[in-house]
C-alpha cells in the first residue's frame, strides 16, 4: 500500500509478480496440487463454486469458431508479456500451473463489449450474453485497493465527493456519464465535485481541481463511483472503508462481480440521470441507521475478496474451467 496516498505500490506488485515467473514450474504443480487437494471439503466449497460459474460461463463449444480460434488464440509457452503488462503478469502468473501446450486468448485493457472469441479479461458488460468474455483479477494492482479507514462514519462531512477524468471515449452514450454529473453538479453546495488533469488537459477547466489521495476521500460521508471506461475503479476501496458508494445501476463488472451488488444494500443507487441525488443524500443523512447498515453490507461483501489462498484457488479453477471448454482437441 503507498503510505502517502492508499494506493497499491507499483514496485511491490511488480517484484512480486516477477518473482512469480521465476519460480520453476515442478514447483508450481506442486502448490497447484496442495491447493486443490479436498478443496471440495472447504466450509466455502459452494461459495467458490458459485464465484467460479460466474466469472467463467458455461460455453458450447461446437459454437467456437475454429479457424478464428486457431488464428487468434496463443498457446501458453508462446505467450509474450506484452504492454499494458500488468494483464499479462495476472494471467499468466496463474497459467503457469497448467500444461502449456493450451491456448487462450486474452483482451487486455478496459472491455466494455463482447469478445468474438471465449478471451480471458478484467471486464465485461453486465447484460446480454457475456459468456465469452471469462474474468480473471487482471490489473488488481490499480483496482483490487482496500483501505483502513479510522473516521466514523457519523464523523465525515455531510457531502459527496468526486474526483475523476472525464476525458473518456467519445460518441457513446455510456461514456458521458461523468459530464452530466459535473454539468448538474459542480458548485453544488452538497457535493464537492472537481475534475482532475488527463493526458495534460482537462475537458472543462472551470472544473479543475488537483489530485487528492484515497484517504482525503474519506472526509466525506458519500463518494461518487461513476464508471468511466468500465468499471468505476474506486468502488473497491470505498466499499472497504466507513464511506459510502453512490452510483447509478452498474453495467460493466470485473473480479469484483459488480453485477451482483444490490442497491441501497451494498451502495446507495441513484438514476441514471442524478435527479435523485440530493434527495437520497438527505435521506441517509436523516437515517444514520441505515447509511451503517450499508457500510455494515459493504465491508462483509469485500471480506470475500480477502483471503489470498481462496482467491488463489478461484483463479485456478476458473482457468481450468476455461481450458476444458475452449481446448477440447487437447
Amino acid at each position: 500500500m503507498g503510505l502517502r496516498t492508499g494506493k497499491n505500490s507499483k514496485i511491490g506488485y511488480y517484484v512480486k509478480s516477477y518473482f512469480h515467473l521465476g519460480v520453476p514450474r515442478i514447483v508450481l504443480r506442486l502448490r497447484k496440487k496442495n491447493l486443490l487437494k479436498n478443496v471440495e471439503k472447504r466450509a466455502d466449497w459452494e461459495t467458490i463454486c458459485q464465484r467460479v460459474d460466474y466469472y467463467c460461463k458455461n460455453l458450447d463449444a461446437a459454437s467456437i469458431d475454429q479457424t478464428l480460434w486457431k488464428e487468434k488464440a496463443v498457446c501458453l509457452h508462446d505467450q509474450k508479456i506484452k504492454h499494458p503488462k500488468v494483464y499479462y503478469l495476472d494471467t499468466v502468473r496463474y497459467a503457469r500451473y497448467f500444461d502449456q501446450h493450451l491456448s487462450w486468448h486474452i483482451c487486455h485493457g478496459d472491455v466494455n463489449y463482447i469478445p468474438e472469441l471465449p478471451s480471458i479479461c478484467k471486464s465485461r458488460p453486465i447484460a446480454g450474453n457475456n459468456a465469452n468474455a471469462t474474468l480473471m483479477n487482471m490489473d488488481r494492482v490499480r483496482h483490487f485497493v482496500f483501505l483502513h479507514d479510522s473516521i466514523k462514519w457519523k464523523e465525515k462531512k455531510d457531502q459527496v465527493i468526486f474526483r475523476g477524468a472525464i476525458g473518456q471515449m467519445e460518441g457513446t452514450a455510456f461514456k458521458q456519464n461523468r459530464y452530466l454529473f459535473m454539468q448538474k453538479f459542480f458548485g453544488h453546495a452538497m457535493v464537492d465535485a472537481g475534475e482532475v488533469m488527463e493526458g495534460g488537459k482537462y475537458i472543462n477547466e472551470e472544473w479543475a481541481k488537483p489530485k487528492i489521495t484515497l484517504y482525503d476521500h474519506l472526509e466525506y460521508k458519500f463518494v461518487m463511483a461513476l464508471e468511466g471506461n468500465d468499471v468505476a475503479s474506486n468502488l473497491k476501496w470505498i466499499m472497504s472503508s466507513n464511506s459510502i458508494a453512490v452510483m447509478p445501476k452498474p453495467r460493466f463488472e470485473t473480479w469484483f462481480m459488480e453485477g451482483t451488488l444490490v442497491g441501497d444494500y451494498h451502495y446507495i443507487e441513484v438514476k441514471d440521470d442524478y435527479s435523485d441525488l440530493e434527495e437520497k443524500l438527505n435521506y441517509y443523512i436523516q437515517h444514520p441507521e441505515k447509511a451503517e447498515a450499508i457500510i455494515q453490507h459493504a465491508h462483509e461483501y469485500v471480506k470475500q475478496f480477502q483471503n489470498t489462498r481462496r482467491e488463489a484457488i478461484v483463479s485456478l479453477l476458473v482457468l481450468d474451467k476455461y481450458f476444458k471448454q475452449t481446448n477440447t482437441g487437447v
